[in-house]
């Protein structure tokens, strides 16, 4: 089967032709030779690649230089035994300067192959990588052996003295996915990274343009960000409030649609809940990332304190979302919920996560692909961010300000308090 991409893609850019842009991929080859399987990207010059194996669950992990993916981004989903070998392959922006492909195996199998080669003698290259099924001790062994380089820690800049009480309110938007992990897909081709990062950054321009708030971006192009750095960034930047931008699939209903905001909590409010965050915590594993392991919550009174404030907050500005989103938009029947979301786990930093509909809906795509309802549904959440921030503290000149953390949480440059307490 052949891939060539004869459309723009959702989300597609033009292409940057100049002396220094990374090479683009503008086609691939998935076939069956043999016994083994082949997965060939055209390329527009050579590039330098290495293979790794990771498990559980089963994954190839392709590493190379950045390369601008001239390819439809939904070319991985493939049909359920279309391989016996592969699953699904994804590719992306990993890191600035590095991009992966991430390959989702049926079985263990490893890299019989990897070479780039030149068509025809000139720069125009293809880089093949031919996978071999193998016994499960001798996959286990290759994992053994290396892991892929994770993604350098995206941090803000931290200052070794105390926020100023006096300073705006500092609001994180988080567009989810990005890069390699391309979130859900659905109707018309649409991925989720692509229609969140449209989302919120019509949402951070609308709140710099009240002059109420400091706003900073989790990612700012097509990139990976992994969960525990998403967290981070809210935290080493004493964000006062933390907003996560999903979109939701089913593959089952596709009748389902409207709005959800989600908050933390130990034990999931519904089924539901618990499988979306199921789904939106693989992000890590979507990437290629090995999850970091969860410390576990230290028995401290302060802590406990500033969690329970924390999630207090966090609910009323859930409350307060829903309120003004109604008035703008379609909401889920059941609105608000709650689960072990691990982007949600900053114990200092009040946290949503807005899922703004299901791409299996020709409604909700509709909506999410419209410039005009994404102007009415920002506007929604910014008159809910003014109505949250507006009663905990005095106005001054009409801009309400608040505090930069819920009261009782202490931080500090480089996490100091992290020996009481977890993300």
């Amino acid at each position: 089967m052949l891939g060539l991409l004869l459309m723009p893609a959702q989300g597609w850019a033009a292409p940057d032709l100049s002396e220094h842009a990374p090479p683009m991929a503008v086609g691939y080859k998935l076939e069956r030779i043999g016994a083994t399987t082949r997965l060939s990207l055209d390329l527009s010059s050579s590039v330098t690649a290495n293979a790794t194996v990771l498990e559980a669950p089963d994954r190839v992990i392709i590493d190379l230089p950045e390369v601008n993916f001239q390819i439809d981004p939904l070319a991985g989903h493939l049909k359920p035994d279309r391989d016996p070998l592969i699953r699904s392959f994804r590719f992306g922006l990993f890191a600035p300067g590095r991009s992966r492909i991430v390959i989702d195996l049926a079985g263990p199998a490893t890299v019989a192959k990897l070479a780039t080669t030149s068509i025809a003698g000139g720069d125009p290259s293809r880089m093949v990588i031919e996978l071999a099924k193998v016994d499960r001790g001798t996959f286990h062994k290759a994992v053994l052996v290396d892991a892929p380089p994770a993604p350098p820690a995206t941090t803000a800049t931290i200052s070794d003295q105390a926020p100023d009480a006096t300073a705006l309110p500092l609001v994180v938007i988080d567009p989810g996915h990005g890069g390699v992990d391309p979130g859900a897909s659905g109707l018309d081709g649409v991925v989720e990274k692509n229609i969140v990062f449209d989302f919120s950054t019509m949402l951070a321009d609308k709140l710099k343009a009240t002059g109420r708030y400091r706003v900073r971006l989790t990612r700012t192009d097509d990139s990976f960000v992994s969960l525990g750095d998403r967290v981070r960034i809210a935290r080493d930047s004493n964000a006062a409030l933390f907003v996560s931008v999903h979109a939701d699939t089913l593959t089952v209903n596709g009748s389902v649609t409207g709005a959800t905001v989600y908050t933390s909590s130990d034990k999931a409010s519904d089924a539901e809940a618990a499988r979306v965050a199921d789904a939106e915590n693989q992000s890590d594993q979507a990437a290629g990332v090995q999850a970091e392991p969860e410390k576990p919550d230290v028995n401290d009174i302060l802590f406990d304190l500033t969690r329970r404030e924390t999630r207090t907050y966090s609910h009323l500005f859930q409350r307060t979302l829903v309120g003004y989103w109604q008035k703008i938009a379609r909401l889920n029947k059941n609105p608000e919920r709650s689960a072990g979301f691990m982007v949600l786990k900053a114990p200092d930093v009040p946290s949503v996560l807005l899922e703004l509909g299901y791409l299996s809906s020709d409604k909700d795509v509709k909506n999410l692909t419209s410039t005009e309802w994404r102007d009415g549904a920002t506007g929604s959440i910014v008159n809910a961010i003014d109505s949250f921030f507006a009663p905990r503290h005095p106005t001054t000149n009409g801009t309400a300000t608040i505090p930069a953390a819920p009261a009782g949480a202490t931080r500090t440059a480089g996490h100091a308090d992290e020996a009481r307490a977890t993300n």
